[in-house]
């Protein structure tokens, strides 16, 4: 089988934001992801090796915030029980844990209204 058309190193997903502000204090403050890159619009956090997230301020962008719709960010955890039990301990609100797809997965979300699926195995 050939290999991908697009040799990708590295992945980045930006979300524009209205509540820009919130939403960068959320993800650097309440997720506590390390910031890599930050001017006075745009927020670059590391999610994990290769793999970040960033927000834009839409007012500033050309691209226009799609005010947290049809967007999920799915991010897999080692163990969704510890994940879970310590967002709540920051003051956050994950839903319940239940089952999906054949694993196991908690949701959140952010202050702009964007979809947070956390995940693991059965076991994890």
């Amino acid at each position: 089988m050939p290999g991908p058309l697009v040799d990708i190193a590295r992945s980045n997903t930006i979300l524009y934001c209205r509540a820009w502000d919130r939403t960068v204090r959320f993800y650097r403050d309440r997720l506590a992801l390390p910031v890599v890159h930050a001017n006075e619009w745009f927020v670059e956090f590391l999610v994990a090796e290769a793999s970040y997230l960033s927000i834009a301020d839409s007012a500033r962008a050309t691209i226009d915030d799609v005010g947290g719709q049809g967007l999920t960010l799915s991010w897999r955890v080692a163990d969704l029980d510890a994940t879970r039990a310590h967002l709540l301990d920051r003051g956050l609100e994950p839903s319940e844990i239940h089952e999906v797809w054949n694993a196991r997965a908690c949701h959140l979300v952010d202050p702009e209204g964007h979809r947070i699926e956390l995940w693991a195995g059965r076991s994890g």
